[in-house]
């Protein structure tokens, strides 16, 4: 598995916060790196940025090479319980267990501080991580995430081949139902592009906009006029998401 992270310049001096960044379906941890527009920002925050791969990598795992929404590079975030992928793509315990605690003896990273977004697939991914796991995470927030894979055409699939076809299986990696089934997070960010070729199909976000109502959770839900799924969009509004973590990360 590879993964990237950015220290900012504070780190020299002792354990700086953490912001997980989760990358959405065909990307690599590289994406955000490359395009994120975060560094000069982090760095004045005194924020840490990791970023996982998506999936597992290598000749030997299970894929579906010509199928982009779904094998490498679509991991979407779960602990698969079907063969041939419940031996690697794990996706959720790698990032929650294994590279957590990789990263805590390796690097200078405050784990008591620790925040988590993502785009798409990797909002997906941070909604559900943190709702899961509310007393580890500070904040949430997600860029155009899919807000309920169960239902949603892209992912649907994917969770049936990954989780098999017991579809309550499929509630523990699903945001809304999660919401629904009890799961709290104090508040949630999220921006979306009015312009985004998936709203209608695979985002959809007032439906998390619903669950939160029904649950109290706040729900921040800025729906940014003519911005489309790209990293324009990301990059645009990168930093308000990250002063957004700092404020909580240090709260």
């Amino acid at each position: 598995m590879t993964f990237a992270l950015f220290l900012p310049p504070q780190a020299k001096d002792g354990p700086v916060p953490v912001l997980w960044y989760l990358s959405g379906l065909t990307c690599t941890h590289q994406n955000v790196m490359d395009k994120g527009e975060y560094r000069q920002l982090a760095s004045e925050l005194g924020i840490a940025i990791i970023c996982p791969d998506t999936s597992p990598r290598g000749d030997s795992i299970a894929d579906e090479p010509d199928n982009w929404q779904f094998g490498k590079g679509a991991g979407f975030y779960v602990d698969a319980m079907q063969a041939p992928f419940a031996q690697n793509y794990r996706m959720y315990s790698y990032i929650t267990q294994e590279l957590s605690a990789l990263v805590a003896r390796q690097f200078p990273l405050d784990m008591e501080r620790q925040a988590i977004t993502g785009h798409s697939m990797g909002g997906h991914g941070a909604l559900t991580i943190a709702l899961k796991n509310p007393d580890r995470f500070k904040s949430v927030s997600a860029f155009a995430p899919i807000v309920q894979p169960s239902t949603a055409g892209w992912s649907r699939p994917a969770l049936e081949k990954y989780l098999g076809p017991d579809e309550q299986a499929w509630r523990a990696y699903d945001a809304t139902l999660l919401i629904e089934d009890g799961h709290r997070f104090p508040e949630i960010l999220v921006d979306q592009g009015t312009a985004d070729g998936f709203l209608d199909d695979g985002l959809r976000p007032w439906l998390l906009e619903e669950a939160c109502r029904k649950a109290g959770i706040a729900l921040t839900l800025n729906m940014r006029e003519g911005y489309d799924h790209s990293y324009f969009f990301i990059s645009t509004f990168m930093g308000d998401h990250l002063r957004w973590h700092s404020e909580r990360l240090r709260s």
